[in-house]
């Protein structure tokens, strides 16, 4: 399995895509290693009907839906800026996350 440069709970960006989800901001919920993709709150939002059943009533519920992982990018807030991000080895032998601009550790 390859290793994602973006995990869950950091903040990214959406760089490509519909008209109405590019440039969006949102905290990652899940990455879906298997498939590629990322779960963004609030970020691609469809609508699902929903079944009656014995405890609850049909609806019309609005959640999430997968983006490519290809498709986004870390945000750097403070920055207002995307984020390029590498991978290098710290001397307690830990491999870490850096922004490629600055060398900072995202870790």
């Amino acid at each position: 399995m390859s290793s994602f440069k973006v995990k869950k709970g950091d903040l990214v960006v959406v760089t490509t895509g519909k008209s109405d989800i590019k440039n969006k901001t949102g905290k990652v919920l899940s990455v879906d290693r298997s498939k590629g993709r990322v779960l963004v709150e609030k970020v691609n939002i469809v609508k699902r009907q929903v079944k009656p059943t014995a405890d609850r009533p049909g609806a019309t519920v609005e959640k999430e839906a997968p983006i490519h992982i290809s498709n986004v990018a870390l945000w750097n807030a403070d920055e207002n800026r995307k984020i390029k991000v590498g991978w290098k080895k710290l001397e307690d032998g830990r491999k870490v996350r850096f922004d490629k601009k600055t060398n900072a550790v995202i870790d």
